[in-house]
């Protein structure tokens, strides 16, 4: 290669095809920008992350080594394997078809650069530091804080002290987290990551930021709580920033506060960057309020994750029923049947309004109305799959007046 400088350019790759061949780590963080570039993404690996597994739905994942012919017809391809020989390959098939080819292991013999990109607004930052990756999120960083604070501040002026910092992530949209939780992610010598946590953000982090994956995946691997704990506090005694990056806020239904305790226990220093929860923020985004004058004076947001009559359940659902505020569930997609039958034999109108959010805040995202009487078969006639927020009560009639006009559907009928 040349030392002529890269020439910069801004790719579109709506409805276009993106191969991306390897599933760790490098793979995991590319991803989600080219999925939210609108590319048709194809994954070619033997094995994936979990994180990669549960973006199944959005790519073609061919579990297997990658074949030249793989590039055909493809416009961008990403070489991201842990083998120097298997990347090579990739850019040999991808230069004899004339594809710009990014090579996560030596950028000399890439044909493309990938640069440190950030965003505000309408606005991409893209900093190309003549393959110095730091430097390039440095700056990058530097130049985004100065557009979201209004001013401009060193990557030195953040807080880099050793311990762990507890971060919610919001519902999902990255537009949705705090000054403050960006601003621990930039000072972040490690990421540890849930599934639901905004993965966009994960691309911004300088290459030197450990990301551990311990994603949940419903019916997939998982990683143990008590494993989770343990990474927190080992990584924190070897002197590094630790951030746990999780969807919502960490203390509604997230398990916060046992990392909390375990970091107290092992005398480890722990912050806590409140995240908004997904139970007020999504219905909110969907403009249906979870109290309304003269509708509802409380509500009340419950884990679904254990059927009623559990022996493990801590939720009074005959309680729920006879209240008459609204119901915010999370975690309740594969209980929904059984919880909905429990609301109403506690005194709920089978014709109650209900609200399924899947995807809240995120460009998927799609509400099915129904009411307590139908919502089983609304579930699964719809396709509903986690994540959802289920919203229960006379609130969802104030936001949709038009599909509920009367008191009950009985009524109506």
């Amino acid at each position: 290669m040349n030392d002529f400088p890269p020439y910069p350019v801004g790719l579109r790759l709506s409805g276009r095809k993106v191969v991306v061949v390897g599933g760790g780590h490098v793979a995991q963080r590319r991803l989600p920008s080219l999925l939210g570039a609108g590319a048709v993404v194809t994954v070619v690996s033997p094995e994936v992350t979990p994180a990669i597994e549960g973006m199944a739905d959005e790519l073609t994942l061919e579990l297997r080594r990658f074949r030249p012919s793989d590039l055909d017809g493809a416009w961008y391809v990403v070489a991201a394997t842990n083998d120097p020989q298997a990347n090579e390959e990739v850019s040999a098939a991808a230069e004899e078809r004339r594809i710009f080819c990014v090579r996560s292991d030596d950028a000399t013999r890439a044909t493309a650069w990938t640069p440190a990109v950030g965003r505000h607004g309408s606005v991409t930052v893209a900093v190309l530091g003549n393959r110095e990756p730091r430097q390039s999120a440095a700056l990058r960083d530097d130049i985004v804080t100065a557009l979201r604070d209004g001013h401009l501040a060193t990557s030195g002026a953040l807080d880099r002290s050793p311990g762990v910092v507890l971060v919610g992530g919001g519902p999902g949209d990255p537009d949705l987290v705090t000054v403050a939780a960006r601003h621990a992610l930039a000072s972040a010598d490690v990421v540890v990551a849930d599934r639901l946590a905004p993965r966009a953000l994960l691309e911004e982090l300088g290459p030197h930021v450990e990301l551990v994956d311990v994603a949940k995946l419903p019916r997939g691997r998982s990683a143990r709580q008590e494993q989770i704990n343990e990474l927190l506090v080992d990584r924190a005694r070897q002197g590094k920033r630790v951030v746990r990056f999780k969807g919502g806020d960490s203390f509604v239904f997230g398990r916060g506060f046992e990392e909390v305790l375990a970091c107290r226990e092992a005398g480890v220093p722990v912050t806590v960057v409140p995240g908004l929860s997904s139970s007020v923020t999504v219905p909110g985004i969907s403009q249906i309020p979870v109290t309304h004058r003269g509708v509802a004076h409380e509500f009340t947001v419950v884990s679904g994750h254990l059927p009623p009559g559990h022996p493990e359940s801590l939720v009074s659902w005959s309680a729920l029923g006879a209240m008459q505020g609204t119901v915010v569930l999370l975690m309740a997609v594969e209980n929904a049947a059984a919880i909905a039958e429990a609301l109403v034999q506690g005194g709920r109108p089978p014709g109650t309004p209900v609200a399924v959010i899947i995807d809240g805040t995120m460009p998927g995202e799609r509400t099915v109305l129904t009411t307590l009487a139908e919502l089983p078969a609304d579930v699964e006639a719809q396709g509903v799959r986690p994540p959802a927020i289920i919203v229960v009560g006379e609130v969802v009639r104030v936001a949709h007046p038009d599909r509920f006009r009367t008191p009950t559907r009985q009524a109506a009928e």
